[in-house]
């Protein structure tokens, strides 16, 4: 099924808020691709991923490595992705396109509700991903918990 999740970040940061994502990715057994947009954001985010909490650990590697292909998850700039995603997760406004919407199981697209260009991005996303046949929800925490507020 294909399916577009978009995740309006209002009160958690985009990294605590993958990490949370990246776990139920793992447990459902999915390779993840994170696709963002600056490589020193990707190095910055690899940091983050690797201080985590030991009982939290999320095995992942940083696109252009030997072991790409072997990462459950791969953090990118790039669309094709080396380790066979059944995610995309989207940040900072990375592209994901209509094509490859039919490949994925899910695409998570995590924005910063705080910037205006961010939503702007993210609902030309969405119109994008509807498009191309994605079913879609809209998730929110303005509440302080997550809260599915839209599906189509």
């Amino acid at each position: 099924m294909r399916a577009a999740y978009f995740y309006h970040l209002t009160r958690r940061s985009m990294d605590e808020t993958l990490t949370m994502l990246l776990g139920k990715a793992g447990q459902a057994g999915w390779r993840v691709a994170v696709r963002g947009v600056d490589p020193g954001r990707m190095m910055w985010l690899d940091e983050k991923l690797w201080m985590g909490a030991d009982d939290s650990f999320l095995p992942h590697g940083i696109a252009g490595g030997s072991h790409d292909a072997d990462q459950p998850v791969l953090l990118t700039t790039q669309v094709q992705s080396a380790n066979a995603p059944h995610c995309v997760m989207s940040i900072d406004g990375a592209d994901v396109t209509a094509d490859e919407i039919a490949t994925l199981d899910r695409v998570c697209v995590l924005f910063d509700g705080n910037d205006d260009r961010a939503l702007d991005r993210a609902r030309g996303q969405w119109k994008t991903l509807k498009a191309a046949g994605a079913s879609a929800q809209y998730w929110s925490e303005e509440s302080g918990s997550w809260e599915k507020k839209a599906e189509m």
